[in-house]
């Protein structure tokens, strides 16, 4: 019951929170003088024309409350320029951008979550020797690298130097183009997991009920992965909820490096050319991605540590 009221709760603050987020994103975005319409060929008549047909004529705030009355009915409007007349649903699902990204973010995401745990582990364990030394300077270099930075060199490496993977991942046909935008995606979050893993475990591990299990004689493996790892989750699993949906949504810098046609690449594309209603589109997608992530974690606590009160945690 309690586990319902909480969901409850959070259902309605996240609604909040989206119109929120909608309503922020229209109004800056009309905020910008210029119209969607212009061109150097195009006359004022004709701008004026092409508002009046899309609605754009009318006061914003009117604009915003019909914006809602649409999408409230599944109706997302359609591409004013990149792709005119072209629902922004068709646009998002129906040409597999939106897949594309997930797609190449879940990979990069595993990847992290099963490489990052286990080596954070490691080096808790092996504190202040040349394993944990090392561990310590590679992630440190991986978190400061920027991204282009690695694909760049990755690109240079193996697909210009050595030739062992594709130089462009297109629409990620074949596993060789999954292999550099995905160890791009993954290497930031998996130093980061390493840290944060490391940390934890370093805490619990000086918790008085693990100097209680060493007493008892319990096996090091088992204090390790069944009692100290299981509290270390914690702080991890409370990364992994924005950290998938920015790695889902955030690949744009990848994406226009490997020249794959996902959301990102797609989303900056309808900024520049002014595509009201596909910028609205995307960035409500992105805000549900977020909010539905945050959610899952919140309830993952529960099952994670079952001594948390998830009515109480925060306040809330």
């Amino acid at each position: 019951m309690d586990l319902a009221v909480y969901i409850l709760k959070r259902i309605v603050v996240s609604i909040l929170t989206l119109l929120l987020v909608a309503a922020i994103t229209f109004f800056l975005m009309n905020a910008i003088p210029g119209s969607p319409f212009m061109t150097e060929k195009s006359t004022p008549e004709q701008i004026a024309l092409a508002n009046a047909k899309y609605g754009l004529d009318k006061p914003v705030p009117v604009q915003f409350l019909n914006y809602l009355g649409n999408l409230a009915h599944g109706d997302m409007g359609v591409s004013l320029k990149m792709q005119q007349g072209t629902s922004v649903s068709k646009i998002l699902f129906g040409q597999g951008k939106f897949i594309l990204s997930i797609k190449l973010g879940l990979l990069a995401l595993f990847f992290a979550v099963l490489i990052g745990i286990p080596l954070g582990v490691v080096s808790a364990y092996f504190r202040g020797k040349w394993i944990d030394s090392i561990l310590r300077v590679v992630t440190t270099l991986g978190i400061a690298m920027p991204g282009f930075v690695v694909a760049t060199l990755m690109l240079f490496q193996f697909a210009v130097a050595l030739h062992w993977l594709p130089v462009q991942s297109d629409s990620l046909e074949t596993p060789a183009s999954y292999v550099m935008p995905v160890i791009c995606l993954a290497l930031n979050p998996l130093c980061r997991i390493v840290k944060l893993t490391r940390t934890s475990m370093l805490d619990s591990i000086n918790q008085d009920y693990i100097r209680t299990a060493r007493a008892k004689g319990l096996k090091t493996k088992l204090i390790l992965f069944k009692h100290a790892l299981r509290n270390s989750l914690i702080p991890v699993i409370t990364y992994l909820g924005p950290l998938t949906a920015g790695i889902i949504t955030g690949a744009l810098v990848v994406e226009q490096i490997f020249h794959i046609p996902g959301l990102g690449n797609y989303f900056v594309t309808s900024i520049l050319n002014r595509d009201y209603p596909v910028i609205m589109g995307t960035t409500i997608l992105l805000a549900v991605l977020i909010i539905f992530m945050n959610l899952v974690v919140d309830i993952a606590y529960k099952f994670v540590d079952p001594r948390i009160n998830i009515t109480k945690k925060r306040g809330r």
